[in-house]
């Protein structure tokens, strides 16, 4: 996904990024969204398309039971955007899971300089 880099498609992502964690927040009851921290928004270059990324403690599984969560709720996160943000048309969320914590945290042993 090419990304878009303008300064609208940046405010446009930070602006999505922070209403969606506030509905996460609020309004969604989900448990296996409970403790999922959203990373970032990246657009692509039409701004058809927001990439959202998310962090969750535990292992594989709870990640894939919050990508879960995530993807059922995505018909109710646009609502919710459309409701607090006055856009003509709003993008198709996709989300994923984003690892550069993990990595940076658990230096994987052929990424470390020696």
């Amino acid at each position: 996904m090419k990304s878009a880099g303008s300064r609208r498609s940046i405010r446009l992502a930070d602006l999505i990024l922070r209403e969606l964690a506030n509905m996460l927040l609020e309004e969604v009851s989900d448990p296996r969204l409970e403790l999922v921290s959203l990373t970032g928004v990246k657009l692509n270059a039409d701004l058809k398309i927001a990439l959202v990324t998310f962090t969750v403690g535990g292992g594989e599984e709870r990640r894939k039971q919050a990508l879960d969560g995530l993807q059922k709720a995505k018909g109710f996160l646009r609502s919710g955007l459309a409701r607090r943000l006055d856009m003509r048309s709003l993008p198709d969320l996709r989300f994923a899971h984003d690892d550069f914590l993990e990595d940076m945290v658990y230096a994987k042993p052929g990424l470390q300089d020696s």
